[in-house]
């Protein structure tokens, strides 16, 4: 069943998660809107991240899944910026790939079904 997630950045341009290696790089909302979604339609961020852990192979995998069909917008309003995301993945895996790219830096704001 596919989710509509509202999250909310205070300030996109500094955002970054805690390993430079899997963090956002960019300062933009449409930057930020296009790395999420690649996070989410593909595995290689989920593979470089898996790879880098002490013991891979204890990973769970299902942290992995991909949504090919996930959908991220994001626009700036005032100071902040709003993302909105579609997506048939659960809450875990989009929290797991926020907190990669933009470490604690988003609220989410509302879920409603899609």
């Amino acid at each position: 069943m596919k989710q509509r997630y509202y999250l909310g950045i205070d300030d996109i341009a500094h955002a970054r998660g805690s390993d430079p290696a899997f963090a956002f790089a960019g300062k933009s909302p449409e930057a930020f809107a296009d790395a999420l979604q690649r996070a989410l339609r593909e595995p290689s961020l989920f593979l470089r991240w898996k790879a880098a852990q002490p013991d891979p192979d204890a990973i769970d995998d299902s942290l992995g899944a991909c949504d090919p069909a996930a959908a991220v917008r994001a626009t700036q309003a005032d100071l902040h910026t709003d993302v909105e995301v579609v997506t048939g993945l659960p809450h875990a895996v989009l929290k797991h790939r926020l907190a990669l790219l933009i470490g604690q830096h988003w609220t989410l704001r509302d879920v409603r079904g899609a």
